[in-house]
């Protein structure tokens, strides 16, 4: 039988006007936008279809609009095929938290409260400007790890995302950064700057694990309808005794994507699905391994080409 990965973006994923097809096609899709409106208690869903880009990009207002875009796309394809066989769901970052409310773990109203704590608690807990993110292309992960211990000597900077083979983001104080970017050209590495403002998934991060912890604290939690794969160590979680911890860690602890990624290729999941803006998860799980099937949804167009892949020939409705 087959089963499938669903898998949600993170922050950098978001742009101006996602989410709005899936509102004007979808009733599940609306509700979910107006939900996260009332928990809110503004109207998000106007920031995201209408912008301006400035105000999408505060982290506070970012975070919980990927998440209600990632979970719109998800119940406007789970409307049109609710026996989907799902094996367990990952996310990158932010998107695990969009995996926990499809595994129905937690309420999109509280997933939204939360999302937006973390999104401030991530960005007071290093004063803007001092710290920041970088990708490094075409080195092997072993290779970045002792660029950053060497760089470390000057500023604190760590692997940050590991996301696909070649490609590791560190994250650190911004002479850190520097001179790891440094080190990574002399070794014939292409680095790029991200646009971020602060330097998220590293040790510097801890204080924002505090404050998500009392956020955490308040908010009603149960078992998973499927299995979600953490960020930290690409571990299957179900119980909240498992869930909870690994979200408070994962602030100031790289991400392991490439390595949920595998676990769930070792699984023999039939695809991998991925709900939300853009197809940046898609792109990543092709450097991964190429050969597995992977479809989208972030429009009605999307949606109908995910509904054909998931629901495959002969399918009966």
């Amino acid at each position: 039988m087959s089963s499938w990965a669903v898998m949600f973006p993170g922050q950098g994923a978001q742009y101006v006007g996602m989410g709005r097809p899936l509102w004007d096609a979808s009733l599940s899709a609306k509700r979910t936008f107006e939900e996260a409106d009332d928990a809110l208690h503004y109207a998000l869903s106007d920031i995201i279809f209408n912008g301006p880009e400035s105000r999408l990009q505060d982290t506070e207002i970012q975070q919980p609009a990927i998440l209600v875009v990632s979970v719109a796309a998800w119940r406007a394809f789970h409307e049109e095929f609710p026996d989907l066989p799902v094996a367990l769901g990952l996310g990158l970052s932010l998107g695990e938290y969009s995996a926990y409310v499809a595994a129905g773990v937690m309420s999109l109203a509280d997933a939204a409260r939360v999302t937006r704590i973390r999104g401030q608690a991530m960005q007071e807990a290093v004063p803007r400007g001092l710290g920041g993110m970088t990708a490094i292309l075409g080195l092997m992960a072993s290779d970045v790890e002792a660029l950053c211990e060497e760089a470390s000597a000057v500023a604190w900077v760590q692997p940050a995302n590991y996301n696909a083979p070649g490609q590791i983001v560190v994250s650190g104080l911004v002479a850190g950064l520097e001179r790891v970017e440094e080190l990574a050209r002399a070794q014939g590495a292409r680095v790029i700057r991200l646009a971020v403002s602060a330097p998220f998934h590293s040790r510097l991060l801890e204080p924002a694990g505090a404050v998500l912890s009392k956020a955490l604290a308040t908010v009603p939690l149960t078992p998973a309808a499927f299995p979600v794969i953490a960020n930290v160590d690409a571990e299957l979680c179900e119980k909240p005794s498992e869930i909870i911890p690994r979200l408070i860690t994962q602030v100031s602890h790289p991400v392991r994507f490439q390595q949920s990624v595998e676990k769930a290729i070792g699984m023999n999941v039939t695809g991998f699905l991925e709900f939300g803006p853009g197809r940046s998860l898609s792109s990543l799980l092709k450097k991964i391994d190429r050969r597995q099937k992977v479809g989208n949804v972030e429009d009605e167009g999307s949606l109908r080409k995910a509904l054909e892949l998931a629901q495959g020939p002969g399918y009966n409705s």
